[in-house]
């Protein structure tokens, strides 16, 4: 597989093995999500010393408000974070 393929059966991986947890494979729970980014985005939760990050986090992923975080609103956070660190290294690259 190419990089971008390897990317993004990495990406349906994690969201798989998180979104099980519970017995429902097609969403995550606040607390899915929670143990998630805990343990595959810890330097994205360490850099805030926000105690409600994951709440403020889960609601902001949580469009259609059901209370849990489907696939895609999970893929549109990735890509949203990864804009994020793409934009952050452009700039320190510039420095």
């Amino acid at each position: 597989m190419s990089q971008l393929e390897t990317a993004m059966a990495m990406t349906i991986a994690v969201f798989d093995q998180y979104a099980r947890a519970d017995g429902n494979r097609q969403t995550l729970s606040k607390a899915e999500l929670k143990t998630l980014l805990e343990k595959e985005l810890p330097n994205f939760l360490a850099s805030g010393k926000d105690k409600n990050a994951i709440d403020k986090v889960f609601k902001n992923l949580d469009e259609n408000g059901d209370s849990q975080v489907d696939f895609k609103e999970f893929v549109i956070f990735v890509a949203a974070l990864t804009c994020c660190c793409h934009k952050y290294f452009e700039q320190n690259a510039a420095k």
